[in-house]
């Protein structure tokens, strides 16, 4: 259970602070205190004078394979393999794009310093962010302190920060994971892990210094590798997204070139996507990319496919579980229409992160077939595709932000028919462009078919056939914290959760922690009340009165909750609550037909999203 206190007054002035206590739920990384005024911080930590991270490195985490004793990251002999980082695309200075956030790291080589062991150190830091990104990793067990952020005004504010153990912590969540460890004795087979952990700062604050932790313990140390203020995406909004579901075999496919069809919601003047190789072992070559306007219902072009480039090229390498942004371009999205984005895979790939359910037909070519991204023509297009690999957003220049929908199949569309994009969040996205009362916000939709509140379907790590993603508690800063613009979040969950088992409380106190933590990053949190699924094989009695408790909690949780749409009072069978009303009820008694999801989409309140 998740406490939050508020600690009144001080020296006869009011002193906005706020304690977080109590167990976090999966995934939760930090607590933003906010301390003193502009004249004076007032905080424990001490005056020092402010250096470069590296200069304060004071642990070698990474050796060679050969020389596994030049480095010591455990205490114990235990090292990170330096060819592992290498395949992985972790170079060495490299700068890799994580959460949206830019991580520079260290220029590790056998026998030098690359982390530090945090202890109160002081890091020079400056400019504004709408968080501060760490990479870490813990050894001895999880390690957890709480740090100073300091202010060009003079003000300061503390963080919590919690680098999980680099050999137990949870593969789910991680960064990056190496398949070795370097002992003294050799090098064993064992998963090796570092994190990217995002705290929340001031926004609008200039920031100029951050004091790490104080050692949280003989036994146990917090290592920082690399840390930078994520940068604000003010200037664009999210016009289309997508969750990384699970790691999925393909093919092989050789040369290869994917046209993957999308719906725009908001329309703008310029554009950009995002590629992201989440849950990869190694890194993953792309040749060339384009972004065109769909004609009629194929993979043909409405004109000539505009090249997309990477840094000012044309390809572009993605390490493991980084992202990549293309360079903005002149092309205009209209709102609400079908782009076709295409990607040609030069090399041979065998595994894919992949959004498993897209309820869109989407086209590749043949092995063989090279780089196709400027056809406008759908004839190399032979085969079809019903997931969309490694694309997870389109932007487009300028609009209000985006609102974000997190949850499960009723989200993601299972039900409603195909190729037409009436889930709710299209129609959502309609309503609001219909409309001036409120800003006219993108919608991005984070439903992942089979997702869960509080535990992992897929486990992180691999190739897997379950393709229902990780929980929703540890997909947060992903899928929710990082993307593009997020003003509001809609998390419209956990039907998943009741129909295994999961108790009440437990997907409760992960609600809440989903809550908190989006509130800490200045992002307005709307919960929806779960549908009922009687009828359903495996939704038992049990189930539904799991499912009335966590909605009674969302209808009663006063000042948690932003907002609150009642999904459930909207599309239930008054005489029989436990089920849905047959005119709603697609067939299977648990997913939504279009009528449900016309219904879902009335039931929000547009003014209550701002």
């Amino acid at each position: 259970m998740l406490r939050i206190t508020k600690l009144g007054t001080r020296h006869g002035r009011r002193h906005r602070r706020w304690t977080v206590s109590g167990a976090l739920a999966a995934g939760a990384a930090c607590a933003l205190t906010l301390t003193g005024t502009p004249a004076q911080a007032d905080t424990d930590a001490p005056r020092r004078e402010p250096l470069p991270l590296e200069r304060l490195f004071d642990n070698r985490a990474v050796s060679d394979d050969d020389r596994p004793r030049a480095a010591d990251f455990d205490g114990a002999g235990g090292s990170l393999s330096a060819q592992d980082l290498v395949r992985a695309g972790w170079t060495a200075g490299r700068a890799l794009d994580v959460d949206a956030s830019r991580l520079q790291l260290p220029r590790w080589a056998p026998g030098r310093p690359d982390n530090v062991r945090a202890d109160g150190q002081a890091v020079r830091l400056g400019g504004r962010g709408e968080a501060l990104s760490f990479l870490v990793a813990g050894t001895g067990g999880d390690a957890s302190g709480t740090g100073v952020v300091r202010y060009r005004d003079g003000s300061a504010s503390t963080y919590t920060l919690t680098a999980p153990d680099w050999r137990r912590g949870p593969l789910t969540t991680k960064a990056v994971g190496l398949p070795h460890r370097n002992t003294p004795d050799g090098q064993r087979s064992e998963t090796t892990r570092l994190y990217a952990v995002t705290v929340p700062v001031a926004r609008g604050r200039d920031v100029t210094s951050v004091v790490l932790p104080k050692a949280p313990g003989r036994d146990v140390a917090l290592h920082v590798f690399a840390l930078s203020l994520r940068a604000p995406s003010n200037g664009w909004t999210g016009s289309w997204a997508a969750s990384t579901s699970g790691y999925a075999a393909v093919g092989p496919w050789t040369d290869r070139t994917l046209r993957l069809i999308v719906h725009s919601s908001a329309g703008g003047p310029r554009t950009r996507i995002r590629l992201e190789n989440t849950f990869a072992p190694s890194t993953l070559r792309i040749g060339h990319a384009s972004v065109a306007v769909q004609r009629g219902d194929g993979a043909t072009a409405a004109g000539r496919p505009v090249p997309l480039t990477f840094g000012g090229r044309a390809g572009t390498e993605i390490p493991a579980g980084a992202q990549r942004f293309s360079d903005p371009v002149d092309f205009s999205v209209p709102p609400d229409t079908n782009l076709l984005v295409s990607i040609h895979l030069p090399g041979t790939v065998r595994a894919l992160p992949v959004h498993s359910y897209s309820n869109q037909v989407s086209y590749m070519s043949a092995d063989g077939a090279g780089d196709r991204t400027a056809e406008r023509g759908a004839g190399a297009y032979s085969q079809r595709l019903g997931n969309w690999p490694l694309l997870t957003g389109v932007d487009v220049a300028g609009g209000p932000g985006s609102v974000v929908t997190l949850g499960d199949s009723i989200t993601d569309g299972e039900a409603s028919a195909p190729g037409t994009n009436g889930r709710w969040p299209d129609l959502l996205a309609r309503r609001l462009r219909a409309q001036h009362t409120v800003p006219r916000f993108g919608v991005l939709n984070h439903g992942i078919s089979g997702n869960r509140v509080a535990t992992d379907r897929y486990q992180g790590e691999g190739t897997s056939t379950v393709m229902s993603g990780v929980s929703a508690g540890h997909r947060l800063e992903r899928d929710v914290l990082s993307q593009t613009s997020a003003r509001t979040v809609i998390v419209f969950e956990g039907v998943n959760d009741i129909r295994a088992g999961t108790k009440a409380d437990e997907v409760v106190a992960v609600l809440r922690s989903i809550a908190e933590r989006a509130h800490q990053r200045g992002i307005r949190v709307v919960a929806a009340t779960i549908a009922p699924c009687g009828g359903f094989y495996d939704c038992t009695k049990e189930a539904d009165d799991a499912r009335v408790a966590i909605n009674r909690h969302i209808r009663t949780a006063r000042g948690l909750y932003d907002a609150v749409f009642d999904f459930d009072a909207a599309i239930r069978d008054p005489e029989h609550p436990e089920r849905m009303l047959p005119r709603y009820d697609a067939g299977d008694h648990l997913h939504p037909n279009d009528a449900g999801m016309r219904v879902f989409s009335e039931t929000v309140d547009l003014r209550k999203l701002v």
